[in-house]
């Protein structure tokens, strides 16, 4: 009796002793599973964070500002340029009284008769500052722009914008915008056709900047149809761009006026009418339009 009970004393030993061993097993084995399980979860944590990291970047960074399409705009004027000081309120702007109205011809829309538009100059011409005043008092000038599609005729308005005029006159009487493409046409909200970039992209100039004046009151159609219009980058940065109004529109009151069309509004509105190439409302004319020769005659 007493060597069965040994044998079976010693049997229950070695089975505590192996089931401690299948214990301490299944622990180890449950911590290395632990320990598998926070890695993961360390990395899935350290991913979520770099991926909303990522996702906050893309969603918060700034957009690149987009261009106002609505409004007529130059390149900004050089940094040297000086300052408007002498511009006259809107309110001080005396309105023309005897401006030819804008005419409309019933002849043959320009999509029929435009020849083709010769080669642009290249952007060679510029000025360090504003031309000295020229204008001969009490005297009126027209400036005739001979273009593919036919001719132009603006009334300048040298009582109301005298430095503008001025400084038209100035560029005409040089040459500046012979062979210059008349590189912008919206036909969506505002009606005009942007015109007196030697680069063609609008962001040409002659080098100096001019004050505004002759601005309009703020309201509905401030720049009726035959209107003739400085662009600009924002106040007192007028140069060479202009625009010319073939349909009635409002837009802010910030754009120097300094003319009226006399004679060929139809021929704006027939580029106007072939659309903006590429299709849709702003951008360059369907019909290239180049200006030929721009002409000065005092009246």
């Amino acid at each position: 009796m007493r060597g069965g009970h040994v044998t079976s004393s010693k049997r229950r030993r070695e089975l505590a002793r192996a089931k401690a061993e299948r214990q301490a097993s299944r622990r180890q084995e449950s911590s290395q599973r632990r320990r598998r399980r926070n890695q993961i979860t360390a990395v899935l944590a350290v991913l979520v964070v770099v991926g909303g990291g990522i996702a906050w970047y893309v969603a918060s960074r700034p957009a690149e500002a987009p261009i106002d399409a609505a409004v007529p705009t130059e390149s900004p004027a050089p940094t040297d340029a000086p300052a408007p000081t002498d511009s006259p309120a809107p309110s001080d702007s005396a309105a023309p009284t005897d401006a030819p109205s804008p005419t409309d011809s019933t002849g043959p829309q320009p999509d029929s008769v435009c020849q083709e538009a010769p080669p642009a100059r290249p952007d060679n011409m510029s000025w360090d500052a504003a031309p000295a005043e020229a204008l001969e008092p009490g005297k009126d000038y027209t400036l005739t722009l001979a273009t593919n599609c036919g001719d132009i005729v603006i009334a300048t308005e040298p009582q109301t914008a005298p430095i503008t005029v001025n400084s038209m006159v100035f560029l005409a009487n040089q040459g500046y915008f012979n062979l210059t493409a008349c590189h912008r046409l919206t036909t969506e909200g505002i009606f005009v056709l942007q015109c007196g970039d030697p680069a063609g992209n609008g962001t040409g100039g002659p080098g100096y900047s001019i004050p505004d004046e002759n601005l309009p009151p703020e309201g509905t159609a401030n720049y009726p149809a035959g209107t003739v219009a400085m662009a600009n980058a924002g106040p007192g940065t007028g140069g060479s761009q202009f625009f010319i109004v073939y349909e009635d529109t409002t837009l802010p009151s910030g754009y120097t006026i300094w003319g009226r069309v006399a004679e060929g509004l139809d021929v704006v509105r027939g580029i106007a009418a072939a659309g903006v190439e590429g299709g849709g409302s702003d951008g360059a004319p369907a019909q290239k339009v180049t200006i030929i020769t721009a002409e000065v005659t005092p009246a």
